[in-house]
Formats: structure tokens, C-alpha cells, sequence
């Protein structure tokens, strides 16, 4: 056992404060690493998904899609991209959630896999459209593009309604511990419910998803740099 008194000339034993040294450089390392994969799954699925949609919304898509199959093989790249960038998030994350609440840390990675496999399947649907540009004249190939179309569109709302749910679940921990700046934590409370409602509206034909996911971007855009340049609070993170 480690005596954590403080020696005869004030300063705490060198076993602790060698503790202390490898402790606050692995709080930085899992921070910042935790941090660069919010930002990197956050442009990887942006640019990916904006590079797909972009191309796939015209209703003669079959008969452009040929000029263009690199930029959506390359939209969809990304999309598969951020399966792995958030799978990594969710097990990095795992064990800092796991010394505060195990149910919560096996639900947030529950619901991250789930995401991932859902937004694999949409991506999977965008990719099947270049084979399927090549027999764009013969009959029904129209409707079963216009069907990989939507499928994408719905596999999209339902991660994005699972991920909603697990980062709310997340978002509860982190106020509750004050991993993070509870200012923080409480935007994202804010924000991902709201952008839950908002993939349920999509999935009923009420188009105001878009707008609904504007609260949600502060938190996905400010706890990165605060993860990188602050880190998780060290006296919550031991």
C-alpha cells in the first residue's frame, strides 16, 4: 500500500507523484483522442453524406450517375468511414463511463454500434446505385433506385435517432459527473433529444429534421476542442 502522507520536508512521495504524472498524461491522451474522433466522425459522415445526397436527388438519377460514380463511391467511403470513427469513440469512451455507471457505459456503446450499422446499410445502398446506373433504361430500374434512395434516407433517421438516444444517455453522465463543464453536458441535453424528434418527424414525411439538428451541432462542434485543449476534469476522471 502506498503511503500518501506527505514526507517530513512537505512534498507527497515520489510513487505518487508518479501516479499523479502517468494518470494526468493518460487523461490527455484518452481526452484528446476522444475528441479527434467526435471531429473526425462529425466531417467524415458530413462531407460523405453531403458528397452522396448531392448526387442522388435528381429524379433521373440513374442516367447522371455514370459521370459521377467516383463522387459517390467517394461519399460513401466517408460514410463507412465514420462506422469505425464512432465505434472507436464509444470504446474509448467505455471505460472513464464504466467507473461512474456500467449500464450507461454498455448503453452508449450499444447504441453506437447500432448507429454504425444502420448508417452502414444506407451507405451500402448509395453504393449499390453505380452498378445499377448501368441498366438505367431497362424497366423498374428507375424504382429500385429511387428504393436504394430512400433507403438510405431512412436507415440515416434511424441511427441518427439511436445515436440521439444514446448521447442523451451519455450527456446525463457527463452532467452528472462533471466530466465535462456541466454548461456543456447540458447543450447536449438539449440538443439531442430535439434531434431526435426530428429523425421521427423525417420518418412521418414532416421535413424539419435539418433544422432540428442545429442544437445538437454546438455540442458535436465545442466538446472536441474542449476534450483536446482541456480534457476530462482530472479529480472526476481518477
Amino acid at each position: 500500500m502506498i503511503d500518501t502522507k506527505r514526507t517530513t520536508n512537505g512534498y507527497a512521495p515520489p510513487a505518487v507523484s508518479i501516479r499523479t504524472s502517468v494518470l494526468g498524461r493518460s487523461r490527455m491522451t484518452y481526452s484528446r483522442l476522444i475528441g479527434a474522433l467526435f471531429l473526425l466522425g462529425f466531417l467524415s459522415y458530413g462531407i460523405g453524406s453531403g458528397l452522396a445526397t448531392s448526387l442522388v436527388g435528381s429524379s433521373d438519377l440513374l442516367s447522371t450517375i455514370g459521370a459521377n460514380q467516383t463522387l459517390l463511391i467517394t461519399g460513401a467511403f466517408l460514410i463507412f468511414l465514420n462506422t469505425g470513427v464512432d465505434v472507436g469513440k464509444a470504446v474509448l469512451f467505455f471505460p472513464i463511463l464504466e467507473k461512474h455507471s456500467q449500464r450507461t457505459a454498455l448503453a452508449y456503446l450499444a447504441t453506437m454500434i447500432v448507429e454504425v450499422v444502420l448508417l452502414a446499410v444506407g451507405a451500402l445502398a448509395l453504393l449499390l446505385i453505380v452498378p445499377l446506373g448501368k441498366h438505367a433504361g431497362e424497366p423498374g430500374a428507375q424504382t429500385l433506385g429511387s428504393i436504394l434512395v430512400q433507403t438510405n434516407f431512412t436507415a440515416y433517421q434511424m441511427g441518427e435517432m439511436v445515436l440521439g438516444v444514446g448521447a442523451t444517455l451519455l450527456c446525463v453522465l457527463l452532467f452528472r459527473t462533471q466530466l465535462i463543464p456541466r454548461w456543456l453536458a447540458i447543450s447536449g441535453l438539449i440538443g439531442y433529444p430535439i434531434l431526435a424528434a426530428g429523425t421521427i418527424a423525417e420518418i412521418f414525411g414532416i421535413h424539419i429534421g435539418l433544422y432540428l439538428t442545429i442544437p445538437g451541432f454546438f455540442f458535436e462542434v465545442v466538446m472536441p476542442f474542449w476534450l483536446i485543449f482541456k480534457g476530462f476534469k482530472p479529480e472526476v476522471y481518477r
